[in-house]
């Protein structure tokens, strides 16, 4: 197939691609973004289509590849638009600045609070926050494993119920 052939096959089947665009990125200005490259990909890896195979599945599955990788590299930058008119980037691991007081007021209220438990749940909860296992709690407090669990389950209940959300 000689490239005009394949040229005039693709500018046939262009009609095709710009639905399944929009579908995928639900923006039109995205999805013609996607389908110039599709179109793209598809020229510059004429050698890899089979002649006589369906050229829509191929261009299909070449724009959902390109959608798919380009959705998972936007994903791994933390990077946020800014929709001001200059679309800055704006840099989305900054961290805001830490008020010490407030935390320790926070921790204050929640160890009183479980200070404040009943010994039952107190005891296996302590234990749990300090970072043993449940096994290994149901062994040192020589009680049933379910026991523990339940136990350590209310004990979060009764705090959730008590500690003031800010």
């Amino acid at each position: 197939m000689s490239n005009q052939e394949f040229e005039n096959i693709l500018i046939a089947n262009v009609d095709f691609l710009k639905p399944f665009a929009f579908t995928l990125t639900r923006d039109t200005e995205s999805a013609k973004d996607l389908t110039q490259e599709t179109l793209f990909r598809a020229l510059s890896n004429k050698e890899k289509y089979n002649v006589g195979t369906n050229i829509k599945a191929w261009m299909y599955t070449i724009m959902r590849n390109i959608f798919i990788n380009d959705y998972r590299k936007k994903s791994r930058q933390n990077v946020v638009f800014d929709h001001s008119p200059n679309d800055f980037l704006i840099d989305n691991n900054q961290g805001a600045i830490s008020n010490l007081a407030e935390s320790k007021l926070k921790l204050k209220e929640i160890q009183a609070a479980i200070q404040r438990l009943p010994e039952i749940f107190k005891n296996p909860f302590i234990l749990y926050y300090e970072g043993y296992k449940y096994n290994e709690i149901s062994t040192y407090l020589q009680e049933p494993l379910g026991t523990v669990k339940s136990r350590i389950h209310f004990a979060r209940k009764l705090l959730k119920e008590e500690i003031v959300r800010y």
